[in-house]
């Protein structure tokens, strides 16, 4: 946990510099418009495919249509996923932004200031950022489609996304906060050792995208989360090998 809590004030750090804030924190924002336009545009609409899907399943359409204290209640249910969708799907388009253009801008100041010690093996590149990203938002798609009808199980709506994108960052900044200081080998070795550890890293930040307006920073302090701790790890890792 202490190298956690590490990460967390170094991520917090380096994002009040305003040379980091304003190359990170853009993302959110223009994620938040996006699907705040779309909200508005297309709630109602959403809301009643939802309410359809339901009373698709026939003994819960007879139930609903029977019992109108059941349709309100499945309607504010309905709502509730409706948002949870909106805030997943802010979130990763959040996180796409972040990888394939914010992280680079803002990585090098960072590592400069806090990493310089560090050499830079470019064991991974941008093309491999860009792969790898689309690899694991086609996962995380495939795995949300097919969980999708278990999320009006009242508390799934909530655990879900937290796990699913605490899965999808460690395997997207945990690529990008080490292609360029490790080597291939560390790469891939770091990322598999730390996976756990990751997992526990980005699931604390992950709940700062329930909270409003905070969620509009929370990709980027848990991209800087990210790198503080894996390039930590980086340099412990070569300093007990001898290979600094």
């Amino acid at each position: 946990m202490g190298g956690t809590f590490t990460a967390f004030g170094r991520a917090l750090r380096s994002l009040v510099r305003p040379s980091v804030f304003f190359r990170l924190v853009w993302p959110g924002i223009v994620s938040a418009l996006l699907w705040g336009i779309v909200a508005a545009l297309f709630w109602t609409e959403t809301v009643d495919v939802v309410m359809g899907y339901v009373q698709g399943f026939g003994w819960v359409g007879s139930k609903i249509s029977a019992l109108g204290w059941i349709a309100s209640i499945m309607r504010f249910v309905a709502k509730l996923f409706v948002i949870f969708v909106l805030l997943l799907l802010f979130y990763v388009t959040s996180i796409v932004l972040m990888s394939w253009v914010a992280m680079p801008m803002a990585l090098g100041y960072v590592t400069r200031r806090d990493y310089a010690d560090l050499e830079q093996r470019h064991g991974g590149s941008d093309m491999g950022s860009i792969v790898n990203t689309v690899v694991a938002l086609l996962w995380f798609l495939l795995v949300m489609a097919i969980s999708l009808p278990l999320w009006l199980i009242p508390g799934v709506a909530l655990i879900a996304p937290i796990l699913a994108i605490s899965w999808l960052n460690q395997r997207i900044f945990g690529y990008d906060a080490l292609m360029r200081h490790a080597d291939r080998d560390e790469l891939v070795r770091l990322r598999q050792e730390l996976r756990s550890k990751m997992m526990l890293l980005v699931g604390w930040a992950t709940l700062l995208g329930y909270v409003p307006f905070i969620n509009i920073v929370a990709p980027a302090f848990s991209g800087l989360a990210f790198v503080h701790f894996l390039l930590e790890a980086l340099r412990r890792d070569r300093r007990a090998r001898g290979t600094m």
